[in-house]
């Protein structure tokens, strides 16, 4: 499966259990941990438990297990290890605090409308 393919996995699943403001970045030409950002918001810790929940069985269900895992106990921001793609799943406020768009914004936005 292309990384593509797998972005789009993870954007319709955030979208599934109505994820916001989904985000996917480039970032390959400025750092070697990771090619790839995902980033979406929910309302509550609840919903974000949940939005992580479903990347990794959908994520699951197309043959791709989570190498890593942090921030399930807080459900605040939870990141999602795939390797190549990280998915950072974030209650709204804390996607404000940490602003990982403009840490990163040297990273190309990817266009999600083609994915899905």
């Amino acid at each position: 499966m292309k990384d593509k393919d797998r972005i789009a996995v993870i954007v319709k699943a955030c979208l599934e259990k109505k994820g916001f403001d989904i985000k996917a970045l480039d970032i390959k030409k400025l750092t070697p941990i990771t090619d790839y950002f995902v980033i979406v918001s929910g309302n509550s810790t609840n919903q974000v438990q949940t939005i992580a929940d479903e990347i990794e069985e959908k994520m699951f269900e197309a043959g791709y297990e989570v190498i890593g895992k942090e921030g399930k106990e807080s459900s605040r921001w939870i990141l999602l290890d795939y390797g190549d793609i990280i998915v950072h799943v974030f209650h709204k406020e804390d996607r404000e605090f940490y602003d990982l768009e403009n840490l990163w914004g040297d990273g190309e936005v990817i266009s999600l409308d083609p994915l899905l």
